[in-house]
């Protein structure tokens, strides 16, 4: 920017009146022509330098500041350039820690310099050198305060040893927002047990968590993507109360919201991918293996434009502004919503879990784990059992059973029997023998009432015949019985006894001959 004088005038203007007054010898109306000004401000400043005994070779070496006040009669100003400059590079690492600011900074400069620059020109100063910065390190991020996670676009292929087969490996990338340090980990895809196990090996890896986790909005993370209220999967918010840290998603469309993951993505595709292009991979283990080693490189490469590198700018900064790990690991956990059905049992996995009855038709959650089921009615536990994947059985709590029948919503063995017999007597019969069946009668409600519902796909008559077969052929069950009437077996005729099944030929020689009556010679 060229500075002018208060009428106007640039200096470099000005330096060129002098030059045509003071070396060319040219007369006032010349130089008023030449430079388009004036007369009375040619005259003006050729009078000033005359009256300082200013000569152009003088003017030209000096300063603009220094020239316009000694044309002005004032004492020069000391030079800028004199000045102390501040260590900005020491500035922008302590910006990052808590609470500091640049007025704070800026004190502490002045207690040095005394006659350094005031807080304007300060603070103007540094924002034009943060300006020279690569990108992902213009904004100011607190120690410990914010980590993004997100996959690298590009995978791992892994070879299978036995089939030869090929399977792409996943990249998982976290990258701290203070230091940039950087931790990546491989999967087999971005399923929500992976990205939350990711997680779990980003915490030990930092030894801390921070304050704010900021990812991408991938279907593990949130299970809604909106601009203003992401809805957050409930394991993943689950993980994140555990660790008492909060995530943020960044916006839809908005990659700066992450964009120390992204240039975090580009430098771990550059210097680790790039550099495993062509080797063989056998194993994830394998992989991880080697991708541990080379981060430790890649954390310890000294940065171009800032002192020290990510780890000792993670080990003097970051590392002890982060929140304490708990004592144990987080454990994996998923959520799933279910209605408690009439005999006040939920479903998991083909498993039926009990609550306590007066839960009956309520809508409840459920968390589970590899070992254990919770559920919980408007966020309060009220239910919890061992995890059991046996399909078709029940875990029941006598605690969660009504005292009496009639406490259990007018819902009764004898209701259930007496619904079948309007049915038939062979409806009736099998209902009878699968509440019998049972350990409690109640486990046997969901399928006596899969049953008699039948009778409005099938009518009423088909269904009687379908547990006549299904009595003789002692299939006791919803399935047995819903597959008789898919395949029509109940509209064909019903053997009476085995002995109905046997064939009369004189080729075969019968129950006899091998109970040793009868030899055959």
């Amino acid at each position: 920017m060229i500075k002018k004088c208060k009428n106007g005038v640039s200096m470099r203007k000005m330096k060129e009146i002098l030059r045509l007054g003071l070396q060319c010898g040219l007369g006032i109306r010349e130089i008023a022509r030449s430079c388009c000004i004036s007369h009375p401000t040619a005259k003006k400043y050729l009078e000033a330098a005359r009256k300082v005994k200013l000569d152009y070779v003088k003017a030209e070496q000096m300063d603009d500041s220094a020239l316009y006040a000694l044309l002005k009669g004032r004492a020069p100003s000391k030079p800028v350039r004199m000045r102390p400059m501040p260590d900005f590079a020491y500035i922008h690492e302590e910006l990052k820690k808590k609470s500091v600011t640049l007025q704070l900074l800026w004190n502490e400069y002045k207690d040095v310099y005394p006659d350094g620059y005031q807080l304007s020109q300060f603070c103007e100063h540094y924002y034009r050198w943060k300006k020279k910065l690569n990108v992902s390190l213009r904004q100011t991020y607190k120690a410990g305060e914010k980590m993004f996670v997100d996959y690298a676009g590009q995978t791992v292929p892994i070879h299978d040893r036995d089939t030869g087969k090929i399977r792409q490996a996943q990249i998982f990338i976290s990258v701290l927002g203070a230091s940039n340090y950087t931790y990546a980990e491989a999967s087999w895809d971005q399923s929500l047990s992976n990205w939350i196990g990711s997680h779990i090996g980003a915490f030990e890896f930092y030894s801390g968590v921070s304050k704010i986790i900021i990812p991408d909005n991938l279907k593990a993370g949130v299970s809604k993507a909106c601009r203003y209220e992401p809805d957050i999967n409930p394991t993943y918010n689950d993980l994140a109360i555990y660790y008492g840290t909060v995530v943020i998603p960044a916006r839809v469309r908005k990659p700066k919201d992450k964009a120390k993951v992204e240039s975090g993505v580009l430098v771990v595709e550059r210097w680790i991918l790039a550099a495993l292009r062509n080797r063989k991979f056998f194993s994830l283990n394998e992989l991880n293996s080697v991708v541990k080693e080379l981060l430790v490189k890649l954390n310890d490469r000294p940065f171009k434009k800032l002192p020290g590198s990510r780890r000792s700018c993670f080990e003097s900064v970051e590392k002890g502004a982060l929140l304490p790990l708990p004592r144990d690991p987080y454990v994996f956990a998923q959520w799933k919503q279910a209605r408690v059905n009439i005999d006040y049992h939920v479903e998991l996995n083909g498993h039926y879990y009990s609550v306590p009855y007066a839960l009956v038709h309520e809508k409840v959650e459920l968390r589970y784990t590899n070992t254990a089921v919770e559920i919980f009615y408007k966020a309060k536990r009220v239910a919890s059992h061992l995890r059991n994947d046996t399909r078709g059985r029940h875990t029941t709590v006598k605690e969660h059973m009504p005292k009496t029948h009639r406490q259990y919503l007018e819902w009764t063995p004898s209701r259930i029997v007496n619904w079948a017999e309007k049915i038939g007597t062979s409806t009736a019969e099998i209902v009878e023998v699968i509440l019998n069946s049972r350990n409690y009668p109640e486990q046997g409600y969901r399928s006596c009432l899969g049953i008699l519902r039948l009778a409005k796909t099938y009518s009423e008559a088909r269904l009687e015949a379908a547990c006549k077969r299904a009595l003789a052929y002692k299939g006791h069950s919803y399935k047995s019985i819903k597959s008789i009437l898919e395949n029509g077996l109940d509209k064909q005729p019903l053997l009476e006894t085995k002995r109905d099944l046997l064939i009369d030929h004189e080729n075969i020689r019968g129950v006899n001959y091998f109970n040793g009556e009868v030899k055959i010679c």
